[in-house]
């Protein structure tokens, strides 16, 4: 690796765009984790997919690591420098390119954000709906296969990403993908790239789905006495074919913690938001069919509502319910915790993590996008209590293996990372990693695409 002939050429090219500044460097070497700061040596800011492919071409040239980042929102140490590099910040990247609304269809920058582009969208009667919950980049979305809140209903990035122009470990630019709603033509690179945590090239253009905006949207919110009566209702409502948007799972910590900073009035209870789209008539009707299964479950409390402002204001709450977690304990470093199992399994997970934290004396919440099996616990622990970290792995790790026990996965959605590359090998075995291996290694060779990530360093 050569560090100052690779910045030398860098730095004439970009001029400004380009630093070694140690503040810049700080700030884009973690995202939204608690993995240890990994600054890269240097970070790049690029304006078009040509520029990136040059700044490959001169890095792969002196064998220097490249970390792609967008917003920084990941979880599980996604853009740490683990090997140092050029971080090369495709945030500036953030045109929208091309929208097609007769054809549900839109082509953008990997800097653009979901809140950027349904602004875009707001006079289109469309929207992209995969709500992570953070106003992440469609670039790292695609790289982290991210889903979120509407899952349920629209389904995740794999769903939701008909083409992609790459840049290859090599500078090359490719394309994968067309506008067309199928397709049989060749291997399916795609979804190869879709979670591939930019170990695998750097995504310049995305062409994603967009979504009609219902009609009516009505939300059920539901307290329960227990957290298994909540649970329980998810599973029958997902079994019975309900036409579900969302369907959200806050305990009772998490509902004490948005009430003091979101200012809402929940019961301290765990609660369920449950939400339909469709015409006026469709929302009504599920809504009190809704109700129905809700009360046969024992909820203490159920209030409904189809009021727009009523509305925005409950999800912006859910929407903060990591911040409003980290409120809770002030100076606390917050682990979000991630796993997803089989539906029919849900009450059981959700209930034995519950019990493992309480026995450990541990302040966490439980939140998750439980209409899919998904769920989280947003540990907060005293940075200076070695003890408290080692109980807090103790918990995660029983939760992980409880999932993957049950047919689940240690990561519903926030990746692999360099948080569970231990825990990816024990859910494939070390037959499956070495396919994945095999592929990463024929297409960067070198290892210099986001090196550290996903596989445990040989």
């Amino acid at each position: 690796m050569n560090l100052s002939l690779a910045f030398t050429e860098l730095a004439d090219r970009y001029g400004a765009r380009f630093t070694t500044h140690d503040s810049v460097r700080a700030q884009h070497g973690c995202g939204e984790s608690n993995v240890t700061l990994m600054p890269p040596d240097a970070v790049l800011w690029p304006l078009s997919t040509a520029e990136v492919a040059d700044i490959v071409r001169t890095c792969v040239r002196h064998r220097v690591p490249m970390i792609p980042y967008g917003a920084g929102t990941s979880l599980e140490g996604h853009v740490a420098a683990v090997h140092g590099g050029v971080c090369i910040d495709l945030s500036r990247m953030d045109a929208v390119l091309s929208c097609a609304p007769e054809d549900l269809d839109c082509t953008v920058q990997p800097g653009l954000t979901r809140e950027g582009l349904n602004h875009y969208l707001r006079d289109t009667g469309l929207f992209f709906p995969v709500d992570p919950g953070a106003n992440a980049t469609l670039g790292g979305m695609v790289s982290t296969r991210a889903s979120g809140t509407t899952t349920i209903r629209y389904g995740g990035m794999s769903a939701n990403v008909l083409a992609l122009e790459v840049v290859t470990p090599q500078g090359e630019i490719v394309r994968c993908g067309t506008r067309a709603r199928k397709s049989s033509a060749g291997y399916d690179l795609v979804h190869l790239f879709t979670g591939a945590e930019g170990t695998l090239g750097i995504i310049t253009a995305i062409t994603v789905r967009l979504s009609p905006r219902p009609e009516s949207i009505g939300t059920l919110t539901c307290a329960y006495p227990s957290l298994r009566n909540a649970v329980n209702t998810v599973i029958e409502l997902v079994q019975s074919g309900a036409p579900l948007a969302r369907m959200e799972f806050l305990d009772a910590v998490q509902v004490r913690a948005c009430n003091q900073y979101s200012q809402l009035n929940l019961e301290e209870l765990p609660t369920l938001f449950i939400e339909f789209h469709g015409t006026l008539a469709a929302v009504q009707e599920q809504l009190v069919r809704a109700t129905a299964i809700v009360a046969s479950h024992g909820a203490s409390s159920v209030a409904s509502t189809t009021d727009e402002a009523e509305l925005t204001r409950l999800w912006r709450a859910r929407h903060q319910a990591y911040h409003a977690g980290r409120a809770l304990r002030p100076g606390a470093d917050c682990v979000t915790a991630d796993v997803c199992v089989p539906v029919s399994h849900l009450a059981d997970q959700v209930t034995a993590a519950r019990q493992d934290l309480d026995a450990a004396g541990l302040l966490a919440t439980i939140v998750g996008h439980v209409g899919d099996g998904n769920f989280h616990v947003l540990f907060l622990i005293d940075p200076t209590a070695a003890t408290e970290f080692a109980r807090m792995h103790q918990v995660y790790d029983r939760m992980i293996e409880r999932a993957q026990a049950a047919g689940g996965t240690c990561t519903g959605e926030h990746g692999i990372g360099l948080g569970k590359r231990h825990q990816l090998l024990a859910e494939y075995g070390s037959g499956t990693l070495a396919l994945m291996r095999a592929v990463k290694q024929a297409w960067d060779p070198l290892g210099l695409m986001n090196p550290g990530k996903i596989f445990i360093d040989p």
